[in-house]
């Protein structure tokens, strides 16, 4: 069976739609963020842990945009990936590195 025009350009635009939209996805999942002794790791289903040194706090994060709301216990924080993909948090808290 050979492939008419128009089938390839229907293709085309659902292989375009998914890129773009993959490409909107998380920016923080999957990634974990330090500034010694602070660190930050994102997980799937907007799940993070928040470490200062040994200790560990479960908390849960949305994302907008470049913005991320990070709530863990009653405390909400706001963060903003910047250009190199590093977060920039309040001043108490600084700028995380992104870990590689």
């Amino acid at each position: 069976m050979k492939a008419t025009p128009a089938k390839l350009s229907a293709c085309a635009i659902v292989a375009l739609a998914c890129l773009t939209l993959a490409g909107c996805g998380s920016k923080v999942k999957g990634n974990t963020y330090v500034s010694d002794p602070i660190a930050i790791a994102f997980g799937s289903g907007g799940k993070a842990t928040f470490s200062s040194g040994p200790i560990g706090t479960d908390c849960t994060y949305t994302e907008s945009g470049s913005k991320v709301s990070l709530t863990c216990t009653a405390q909400t924080m706001e963060l903003t990936v910047d250009g190199d993909g590093n977060l920039v948090g309040p001043p108490e808290i600084g700028k995380l590195i992104k870990k590689k």
